[in-house]
């Protein structure tokens, strides 16, 4: 079994062949280019690909990776929004991705975020690395006794209603699918309501809901104008989740008092990239301007127990495509 990791860093590299000796049956080349259309001609002779989630598995991709003989595409990351799955489906090719892993790093993240945007901490470590000692506009707001609103209660989202009952918070959960057992069993979500009501009601709001057509662009302006005044907004499921647009007059506004971004739209230019003597004119720039946003690139997921649990479905995927067996549980996109 050869597989082709496109988009490798070295922290990719790494995790994986820590895991390949459990692997004996297969063979991984990596290179740091990342899989377009105008690459996927590097697959010629592999029996498989590998990215990651800003590749472009668009038709033209897949159709290229046909026909030099790929049947599987290992995603590894969770979502799949950047693979053509139809097109991928009429083709034969085989999409894999890895549905859960470590979603307690990335809950854990997302509240790490908000707090760091709420309580200020990146301005107040600038301050005293400069022997400013003031305290002057780092004000921010206690959670204990306030009400959080999570959208998307899958994994992710769950681990995060555990964290923010540990603050003692009340907390709403809303989903097209809603877990009763967090409510009955866990008591980790208090009730499940609609979405206008948790804007309504919530002092801090977590998105973690699929990116769809549906749900594209959920937070706009009538989203932002039901939310709470000085609202905690922080985003780490999918940029398009959010109209940036909205977002940074909701900000401007006053409407949202914090915002903690690993997410945004217009990422797929920088994420994982340096791009540190670039000058960068871009709504992304305009966000990093304001005092109360904090904006990470896309590593909530980023912990070493994730990126090993990463390494071996992927892996495990692999083999299971090559001996015909069964792929890990809800693992297959198509």
């Amino acid at each position: 079994m050869r597989i082709l990791f496109f988009g490798t860093a070295s922290y990719d590299k790494e995790s994986f062949e820590k895991e390949l000796p459990d692997y004996p049956d297969v063979k991984i080349d990596f290179t740091e280019t990342n899989l377009t259309p105008m690459t996927a001609a590097l697959a010629r002779g592999y029996d498989a690909v590998c990215a990651f989630v800003n590749a472009d598995v668009s038709a033209m991709t897949l159709e290229i990776l046909k026909g030099f003989g790929v049947g599987l595409v290992l995603m590894r990351c969770a979502g799949f929004d950047a693979v053509n799955v139809p097109v991928a489906t009429d083709l034969g090719i085989k999409v894999t991705r890895v549905p859960a892993y470590s979603p307690e790093a990335i809950a854990e993240h997302a509240m790490a975020l908000g707090q760091t945007a709420n309580r200020h901490i990146h301005k107040g470590y600038i301050r005293v690395r400069e022997n400013n000692f003031a305290l002057d506009g780092l004000v921010g707001e206690t959670l204990h006794g306030k009400t959080a609103g999570i959208i998307g209660t899958g994994r992710i989202g769950a681990a995060l209603c555990r964290i923010c009952k540990g603050y003692g918070m009340y907390v709403l959960g809303s989903d097209l699918y809603p877990n009763q057992k967090l409510v009955d069993e866990e008591h980790v979500v208090d009730e499940y309501v609609d979405y206008d009501e948790l804007y309504r009601r919530s002092d801090f709001i977590s998105l973690h809901a699929f990116l769809n057509k549906e749900s594209y662009h959920m937070i706009d302006d009538e989203a932002i104008a039901k939310m709470k005044d000085g609202v905690i907004f922080v985003n780490t499921g999918r940029g398009a989740l959010v109209d940036t647009q909205a977002l940074i007059r909701g900000i401007i506004s006053g409407k949202i008092g914090a915002a903690g971004l690993d997410v945004y739209e217009e990422e797929n230019a920088n994420v994982y990239q340096n791009r540190s003597g670039a000058v960068i004119d871009s709504v992304t720039a305009r966000l990093c301007s304001f005092p109360n946003v904090v904006m990470t690139s896309h590593q909530a997921f980023f912990t070493r127990e994730a990126l090993s649990q990463i390494a071996c479905v992927t892996l495990d995927n692999a083999v299971a495509y090559a001996n015909g067996t069964d792929f890990v549980e809800k693992s297959v996109v198509c």
